[in-house]
């Protein structure tokens, strides 16, 4: 039997999972590692951890399989988007600590961009909106702020890349300097219509050509990583940002599929087929995984808090003693009492884009109880994806019957029977819940040949629970009326 090795580099943690020819699970590792947060709204990951853990659960996760790197057909990585990292093209060593996709120490500059007229440029070329949650203004900040940066970045000393980039060179000992489609368009340098990235964005950023990688269809053969790591070369095949290979593991191949993932945030994506269709409600344009050199495009919202409000209940306020408890703890109360939770702790995401507000909670009376406020927080999530399948049944201009669902939260059962309610549609969640990673399997495994084609990968696709709507519109109405009330509060200067 092959198998196919998928490493999963998020926010929060690094994963390794090996799946067999039926997409089942084999054995897998998983590592948590450190969030730095050095000021207010600012977000940093040390390159030393991402790579520390990703070495250690893709050997973790051989050893739990009894198998060797050498019987490996093909790996697959899928990572956190958007998070930068600056490193020496000679060293490999980064000037500084990665700066993460939630950071905000670029909203100022942001702001300044939008002011001076550049909105409408930036997104008619990346689909992007200025905003500090991608790329390019954080490699600017790193050029600006690091001393010699720029100087050595002009010289083309250094290299610029998303984490599939930075963890490809390193695990090739250099030999692999390269991107995909799906992370390129995602650093609001790169051209989603010339598939390019793009001279004058780069020169209104201020960033030298040099320090960008070679862009690749996700599925395609990137090179081996270094036998030095796991004694025998890995054949990587496979390289997609998180939200677009998850599109791809929920085998959402068709022009109208949708899927949401329940991560650190909220990512709300629809297939759009060849089309690139323009949102005026809040959302973005961005590019699917394929194994093609023309990707289907992707409509995408994404909220910045999701099952984060979780790990806030459990390590801040120790409401809840585990991300299950929050379960028995939300179904212990009829409602929530009337409270509202919006958690915008680093800003507001799709549809609002407002850096500047920030979580609140609303509606507490002499009787809310932590039950209550994990109620809230719960449904919180699910009020942010009806905000965003909102936006997006406006821009597409059809009504979601079914939401495909993924992620560590949507094993919440009350949380998934509540997004079904609240949105009057089906929330249908695999049986793999491992979405994620199990796209970058499919991607290095199609690649090289593992499996032939997208019908025999839909065979593979068991359903774990479908939940159904069971709220009256009333009530449906009242509900959503409170939550846009709250949100209003959040935003109000």
């Amino acid at each position: 039997m092959d198998y196919v090795l998928a490493l999963d580099q998020g926010t929060t943690s690094t994963r390794a999972i090996i799946f067999d020819t039926n997409g089942g699970i084999v054995a897998s590792a998983q590592q948590e590692f450190r969030q730095i947060y050095p000021k207010l709204g600012w977000v940093e990951h040390s390159p030393k951890d991402i790579m520390g853990s990703a070495v250690g659960v893709i050997s973790e996760a051989l050893v739990r399989a009894n198998l060797t790197a050498a019987e490996i057909s093909a790996m697959g990585i899928t990572n956190q988007r958007e998070t930068t990292f600056v490193w020496d093209r000679k060293t490999g060593k980064p000037v500084c600590n990665a700066i993460v996709w939630q950071c905000r120490r670029t909203a100022d500059y942001c702001k300044k961009l939008k002011d001076d007229g550049f909105a409408e440029k930036i997104y008619n070329k990346t689909g992007l909106v200025p905003d500090a949650y991608f790329s390019a203004t954080k490699i600017k900040w790193i050029l600006d702020n690091i001393d010699g940066a720029r100087a050595r970045a002009e010289r083309g000393e250094l290299l610029f890349g998303t984490v599939d980039t930075f963890i490809l060179w390193q695990l090739s000992k250099g030999r692999i300097f390269a991107t995909d489609y799906t992370n390129a368009s995602r650093t609001m340098l790169f051209n989603i219509h010339s598939l390019k990235w793009d001279t004058e964005l780069l020169r209104l950023f201020d960033i030298p050509f040099s320090m960008l990688p070679e862009v690749h269809p996700s599925g395609h053969f990137y090179g081996e990583t270094d036998k030095s790591f796991f004694g025998s070369p890995i054949p990587v095949c496979g390289v997609a940002g998180d939200q677009q290979a998850a599109l791809f593991g929920q085998t959402c191949f068709e022009a109208g599929d949708v899927k949401n993932t329940y991560g650190t945030g909220c990512f709300l994506l629809m297939n759009t087929g060849r089309r690139a269709v323009k949102s005026r409600n809040g959302l973005v344009t961005t590019l699917g995984a394929g194994l093609t050199d023309k990707p289907d495009y992707v409509l995408e919202g994404s909220v910045f808090v999701g099952g984060a409000v979780v790990q806030w209940l459990r390590d801040e306020m120790k409401i809840i003693s585990s991300a299950e408890d929050s379960e028995n703890k939300a179904r212990s109360v009829a409602d929530s009492g009337g409270v509202y939770i919006v958690p915008a702790f680093t800003g507001l995401g799709a549809p609002y884009w407002d850096a500047e507000a920030r979580g609140t909670v609303t509606g507490i009376t002499r009787g809310t109880t932590p039950a209550h406020i994990v109620r809230a927080a719960l449904e919180g999530i699910a009020y942010e994806v009806c905000d965003l399948v909102e936006a997006m049944e406006k821009d597409a201009g059809i009504k979601l019957a079914r939401l495909a669902v993924d992620g560590g939260a949507c094993k919440n059962d009350f949380l998934m029977q509540f997004q079904a309610d609240i949105l009057n549609c089906e929330a249908v969640r695999p049986r793999v819940a491992e979405t994620t990673a199990l796209g970058a399997a499919y991607l290095a495994g199609l690649c090289k040949g593992v499996w032939k084609g997208p019908d025999e990968i839909k065979k593979n696709t068991a359903l774990d629970r479908v939940f159904t709507p069971n709220m009256t519109e009333l009530t449906r109405f009242e509900l959503l009326n409170g939550w846009k009330n709250a949100v209003l509060k959040t935003r109000a200067k």
